[in-house]
């Protein structure tokens, strides 16, 4: 395999900053140009929803890399700019102000964008999404204004960022589908302790799906109207693949096709982070994940594949949450399971949780155990049948259990 004389990486988020950082650290000498639709250098998403968004953290804390490092790294960061058009016969890349970028290799790195709520009102300008900087400040100096926040979506941002608006002193009601937060990815158990967590901190938790927005309230499908000068919405996002799928690239489920090398169906043209469908040999199947962990991970593999150092990506999907005084951590892929055992003190929100799937661990999660990762992370990777009752006995040692 040739080395590519450039490497040009479209999109300058956790992913693509990784790739072009990771291809100097092995010692690639090429061109490198990094095209960033933001004005931003790149940052992680995480803080936006948690510590930089209650203003507790500033924003330098979340970028990737301080400016100095891109021009000492000789990494063109083409900022404020996006790619409107890909060329994969002639390998070119046009951008949103006429030029073109030529490439010997190209990362696909685009990301997502939240999941619009298509219902009357919604196009308010009190309702508001989160996924850049300008999101997170604009939420906060809104919420400072504002006698009632909704917060719509049940999954991870809402909850978090109904935390951290509750943290601030806000009233806020939480609108989730599920009687409980977070329900469809932990189970009823689990998630009971993040509804639970909640309310105790004063969140209102609805449940409903919006039918539509009115000038300070929102209206639920059964006749529920919610008092809220402001509405921030989080239901999912949407992975940016128009470049890719315009290009003819191989696309699954809404998403790139790649292959355990992160290589799409193009000659020399790689997808990773929030758009990649990439094949993962130990799981057997696609997985696509959105999460902070996968974007980077996947940004320093492919860097390793373009210079004929790849291997299969298999790492184990991980993610984390901070909510109020309960942090998490979670490892595996569990999009169903049979049953959830618990060990340790759920009560005192200082537990273990294992989804199984015909009698093995699919994915562990600690909670407020910060020691317990590395053997939750061992017992998944493994991959054996397990004896629940002793998974779940406090007085059965992790390694043992499993």
């Amino acid at each position: 395999m040739a080395t590519p004389e450039s490497v040009v990486i479209v999109g300058a988020g956790m992913a693509g900053a990784n790739a072009a950082f990771t291809l100097r650290k092995l010692g690639y000498d090429g061109r490198v140009v990094l095209v960033g639709a933001e004005d931003s250098i790149a940052y992680e998403r995480p803080p936006l929803s948690k510590d930089y968004l209650r203003g507790e953290s500033p924003i330098e804390k979340a970028y990737v890399k301080p400016a100095s490092d891109y021009d000492e790294q000789r990494i063109e960061f083409l900022r404020g700019r996006t790619a409107h058009a890909l060329n994969v016969a002639e390998k070119r890349v046009d951008l949103d102000d006429g030029s073109s970028l030529p490439y010997g290799a190209l990362v696909l790195s685009t990301g997502s964008e939240p999941r619009r709520l298509e219902v009357a009102g919604a196009e308010l300008p009190n309702v508001r999404y989160l996924r850049t900087i300008a999101d997170s400040d604009g939420i906060r100096a809104a919420a400072e204004k504002a006698e009632s926040v909704a917060v719509v979506g049940g999954g991870w941002i809402g909850s978090e960022v109904a935390a951290s608006l509750r943290q601030l002193g806000h009233s806020v009601t939480l609108v989730s589908r599920t009687a409980r937060p977070l329900e469809k990815v932990l189970g009823t158990e689990i998630a009971e302790v993040y509804r639970q967590l909640h309310v105790e901190r004063g969140t209102r938790i609805a449940t409903g799906s919006v039918s539509s927005i009115d000038p300070g309230f929102v209206n639920l499908d059964d006749g529920t109207r919610l008092p809220a000068d402001l509405v921030v919405v989080g239901v999912g996002a949407v992975p940016r693949t128009a470049l890719a799928k315009n290009a003819g690239l191989k696309m699954r489920d809404r998403a790139v096709e790649v292959d355990e090398l992160l290589a799409t169906s193009a000659p020399d043209v790689y997808a990773i982070g929030d758009i990649a469908s990439a094949w993962h040999p130990r799981l057997g199947r696609p997985v696509r994940i959105e999460h902070w962990d996968n974007a980077k991970q996947q940004g320093r593999a492919v860097a390793a594949t373009i210079l004929g150092q790849g291997r299969p990506y298999v790492r184990t999907p991980y993610f984390y949450s901070d909510q109020f005084d309960l942090g998490m951590e979670y490892r595996g892929f569990a999009p169903t399971w049979d049953e959830v055992v618990v060990r340790g003190d759920v009560a005192a929100r200082s537990f273990d949780a294992f989804w199984l799937a015909d009698g093995r661990v699919i994915a562990g999660m600690n909670a407020n155990r910060w020691d317990d990762g590395d053997e939750l992370l061992a017992i998944v990777e493994a991959g054996a049948v397990v004896d629940p009752v002793r998974l779940g006995d406090p007085n059965v040692k992790l390694a043992e259990a499993a």
